[in-house]
């Protein structure tokens, strides 16, 4: 019998009263949307507990759907009944799908994705295509990789995808144990994946993303994390650090995953356990890792510290697209650069967001290149470019990587450009000293051959808080960005305080930056 009762579903959540602790999920029209831990994610109220709908599924919230409350591990149904949710017209229907009508749902880490559950073997042949093709490469590459994580489990429990996962994950435990030759491995591999023609995307100095198209188009992600053996511990991105014995990895044995057979650790049940616990065989689609501190310190010491605020900017983009926010044209900013230099032979906007300046410079006729740590916010922008067929390219590069601003600007100075124009719009308050070292890097590289660096930056005050936390700005004096930059040879030839947006505006601050020959 459940022991879960006086179950309400309203705007607010889901409340429910359990003496234990439960794991439940949560249908829409016969269809799991959502799953959590009652006493863990819940708030304590009324002798029972109240858990929130999560941000993501807010948007989703309107109009009505058959509702279903069901403990995870006995699949007893403790609640059912028809809920109208929000104020949309009389018979709308919640539907949790994506712009495209592909069904939605939340992964463990309460992200949107098209979770497994709801894909055809057609369209997973791809990524399992793509599993053994680069556990080969991988491998021929010289190092022995496996499925790890929800991949191994689910391998390993039921010889399948997890339903409520949305991704698919490889692990290698490399023969260095160092964390500088772990890290210098991770990047080999990464170039000779991308020489097969795959979309990389890194994570940290060990652990990356390799994008894969399924069968109706969708693009999943195939992430490889690196890890070694120190000091009688595995350690392996980004969550385990454990003791352990090389004897209970290698040689590698086998597990079968969908009907393939798939390379693994020796002693599955042993490195199932330091990944998820003892209590890893009872499916959890609201598991959370719980790093110890000292772990998390380490990794991020070692191999982590390149992504800050990638996961904010990701979403902050992602949410400007489904409300269909308007490009809005060129910055004002912009069109003040293009008055001072009106024979400019070329733009690089650093920092370029949106991508809507670098366009605007194209279709005036000077070539642009926008570079961004976040390739979500210029997506749509470059598809624009490319369909207009105007001189704008669109590249991620992250400031916080100086390999990435050195090899950005090792290319720009094998170009010379006599008029070359740098912009940077509030690039310098939303990275830290690390990446602002990498910006003048970059800028005195890529002028080399002349031209301008051009910077707009939010000066403090209470008129700019708004802006600032949109944003994710963290204001810096002008003093010591003209500091920084003269004390790298720049000169700084135009300054200039002002306010934009009326009276009540914020303060930005221009400065135009000049290195000498």
């Amino acid at each position: 019998m459940s022991g879960v009762s006086r179950v309400h579903v309203d705007d607010d959540g889901v409340f429910a009263a359990s003496r234990g602790e439960v794991i439940l999920d949560v249908l829409f029209d016969e269809r799991r949307i959502w799953s959590f831990w009652l006493h863990r994610d819940g708030e304590p109220r009324d002798g029972g507990h109240l858990v929130a709908w999560p941000t993501a599924l807010h948007r989703f919230l309107q109009g009505s759907t058959r509702v279903a409350l069901v403990e995870h591990v006995s699949g007893t149904v403790v609640h059912e009944g028809e809920v109208t949710l929000g104020e949309a017209p009389a018979g709308t229907r919640i539907a949790v799908e994506s712009p495209e009508g592909k069904p939605l749902g939340l992964d463990k880490s309460n992200r949107l994705a098209q979770t497994f559950d709801t894909r055809s073997e057609e369209h997973v042949a791809p990524l399992l295509d793509s599993i053994e093709e680069v556990l080969d490469a991988l491998r021929r590459a010289g190092v022995e990789a496996f499925p790890a994580y929800g991949t191994l489990l689910g391998a390993v429990r039921g010889g399948k995808l997890i339903g409520h996962d949305s991704d698919a994950d490889l692990g290698y435990v490399s023969e260095h144990s160092h964390p500088a030759d772990v890290a210098r491995e991770s990047f080999r591999l990464q170039r000779r994946l991308a020489r097969m023609g795959y979309p990389i995307t890194r994570y940290s100095g060990g652990a990356f993303k390799v994008d894969v198209v399924e069968g109706d188009g969708s693009v999943r992600g195939l992430d490889v994390f690196g890890g070694f053996l120190s000091q009688g511990h595995l350690i392996l991105m980004g969550e385990i650090r454990t003791p352990f014995e090389r004897e209970w990895i290698f040689p590698l044995g086998t597990t079968t995953l969908e009907g393939r057979t798939l390379p693994a650790p020796a002693d599955t049940d042993r490195f199932l356990a330091a990944t998820y616990g003892p209590s890893w065989r009872v499916p959890d689609p609201a598991f959370h890792f719980g790093t110890p501190r000292s772990t998390h310190r380490r990794l991020n010491g070692w191999f982590r510290g390149t992504r800050v605020h990638r996961e904010d900017w990701d979403r902050a983009w992602s949410q400007a697209h489904r409300n269909r926010e308007p490009d809005g044209g060129p910055h004002a900013f912009a069109r003040w650069v293009r008055r001072r230099e009106p024979e400019a032979t070329q733009v690089v906007d650093v920092g370029c967001g949106r991508g809507s300046d670098a366009l605007w410079f194209a279709r005036e006729g000077v070539p642009a290149l926008g570079l961004d740590y976040a390739p979500k916010g210029y997506e749509a922008v470059a598809e624009t470019a490319a369909a207009e067929a105007v001189p704008a390219a669109y590249h991620a590069m992250n400031l916080l990587e100086l390999r990435q601003a050195l090899g950005w600007g090792a290319r720009l100075a094998h170009d010379p450009q006599p008029r070359r124009v740098l912009t940077a719009r509030h690039v310098v308050e939303a990275t830290n000293r690390t990446g602002r070292a990498h910006l003048w890097r970059l800028a005195r590289m890529a002028l080399a051959g002349g031209g301008r660096l051009y910077l707009e930056l939010l000066l403090p005050g209470p008129h700019g808080a708004g802006f600032a936390a949109k944003k994710l700005l963290s204001p810096v004096p002008p003093d010591l960005v003209a500091a920084e930059l003269e004390a790298r040879g720049a000169r700084v030839v135009h300054r200039k305080e002002k306010t934009v947006g009326g009276p009540d505006g914020r303060r930005i601050c221009r400065m135009v930056v000049e290195w000498q020959a």
